[in-house]
């Protein structure tokens, strides 16, 4: 299965009213499962895979109320841009641990500039900035589990 068939499975899944799903190709073992909590502020989604002779990964991101109720009352428009996140993933803010991030609040970006890294499956995504402008505000911190469509960046 190609990476970009696994990321539509994924959202796929998560768009559906399926808790869980399994698939087996060559080896590579999927399951994706969601979890909701009582409460309706946060969403979890939990998937894992097994790929022959590497064991078994396992990734958690967890949506924030706070984040989609923002876009929920419309602000969007009114605060500038938001940049979302292409996949589930890990959210970093810099190349490495020693490194500085890419942006900090503040910061003047500009169209294609890297503002972070999403790493999914071992690979690496880099966040790019499809606005120019100033980084009104860091939704995800460094490190946190991220889920495809949830916000990362303000730009105005």
């Amino acid at each position: 299965m190609e990476f970009e068939q696994m990321i539509t499975l994924i959202k796929t899944v998560s768009d559906s009213t399926l808790t869980a799903f399994k698939y087996e190709e060559k080896g590579v073992k999927i399951t994706l499962e969601k979890k909701m909590s009582k409460e309706e502020s946060q969403k979890t989604f939990v998937s894992s895979a097994i790929v022959e002779g590497q064991g078994e990964k396992t990734v958690s991101a967890t949506a924030v109320s706070s984040h989609t109720s923002f876009l929920e009352e419309g602000k969007e428009q009114e605060a500038g841009h938001i940049v979302h996140s292409p996949l589930v993933g890990v959210f970093y803010a810099a190349p490495s641990e020693e490194a500085e991030p890419f942006v900090k609040k503040g910061d003047t970006v500009l169209k294609g500039q890297t503002l972070a890294i999403v790493e999914a499956m071992k690979l690496m995504n880099e966040i790019e900035s499809d606005y120019d402008g100033t980084v009104v505000e860091i939704f995800a911190e460094n490190g946190q589990a991220v889920e495809y469509g949830q916000p990362l960046f303000q730009i105005s």
